[in-house]
């Protein structure tokens, strides 16, 4: 079974930090664009970033830029996102998501669109508070 599992998330103080992991189970990650988005109460759904695993490439959102970085370990299908200089406002079930980096060029989408994706975690929740 293709599965995506969140983990890393937890109760942090503003101006903390925290490793957000999404590990594969069931499939590899290397052909795969794995995205990152989160969902604070009563909002919609928002994108964070995304990697195309096979390269490693990275895209942020423009307003999350600078404190959210994520990178990938092939070896052990996991990606990762790296949040910084966590805020309030940051707190939300974060999620991430993959879609087959061919299937995602031949749509004609977007990475940042998250209809794009066919596999879901089950989402990990950050809360930033004092």
């Amino acid at each position: 079974q293709m599965q995506l599992v969140e983990s890393g998330g937890g109760l942090v103080q503003p101006g903390g930090s925290l490793r957000l992991s999404c590990a594969a189970s069931g499939f590899t990650l290397d052909y795969y664009v794995v995205g990152w988005f989160r969902q604070a109460p009563g909002k919609e759904r928002e994108v964070v970033s995304c990697i195309s695993v096979s390269d490693g490439t990275p895209y942020y959102t423009d307003s999350l830029k600078g404190r959210f970085t994520t990178s990938r370990d092939n070896a052990k299908s996991t990606v990762y996102l790296q949040v910084n200089s966590l805020k309030p406002e940051d707190t939300a079930v974060y999620y991430c998501a993959a879609v087959w980096a061919d299937l995602l060029s031949r749509s004609g989408g977007s990475w940042y669109e998250p209809s794009q994706y066919n596999y879901w975690g089950q989402g990990t929740q950050v809360t930033v508070s004092a």
